[in-house]
């Protein structure tokens, strides 16, 4: 199974085919509006920008699983990371990243690393889809570890 096999609502509602990022690095991150990490969504942006020709694409995907820190709609999560801090990167629709209800997204990426533990958990998926790292949020996208993964993925 590879990444590039599953698809997920964006956060317009269309159905996109994950498949559409192979070849790509991936760093997918679930996301919240209300919750203490939210800063990262600067650094996220950051790293988005400053690696995307290069090859890598960070993937939002705004939960409301812990604190409820995520209660708005679909178009107030867009307007409100556009708004506050300029997000570019491929966000997706509000998505179950833990539990029964589990997201297939979700199921995949936790099989080797485990299911995230907070907002703002990042998975590094390889070029092949397959999840290489993850890291928790208490790593900032700033971090130089996060970077040195990413930098030893695109090669």
């Amino acid at each position: 199974m590879s990444f590039h096999q599953l698809s997920a609502k964006t956060i317009d509602g269309a159905e996109q085919s994950l498949g559409d990022y192979k070849g790509k690095v991936l760093l997918v991150v679930n996301t919240a509006s209300e919750c203490g990490s939210t800063p990262q969504y600067a650094g996220l942006e950051g790293l988005w920008r400053h690696y995307r020709d290069r090859g890598l694409v960070v993937l939002g995907f705004p939960s409301n699983d812990f604190g409820g820190q995520e209660p708005g709609s679909e178009a107030d999560i867009k307007t409100f990371c556009e708004t506050k801090y300029h997000v570019s990167f491929p966000l997706f629709a509000k998505s179950q990243v833990t539990g029964d209800g589990q997201s297939s997204v979700y199921r995949f990426l936790s099989a080797d690393y485990g299911p995230p533990k907070w907002n703002f958990y990042k998975y590094l998926v390889n070029r092949d889809g397959k999840v290489v790292k993850a890291f928790p949020n208490s790593i900032p996208p700033e971090d130089h570890a996060l970077r040195a993964a990413v930098e030893a993925e695109l090669g």
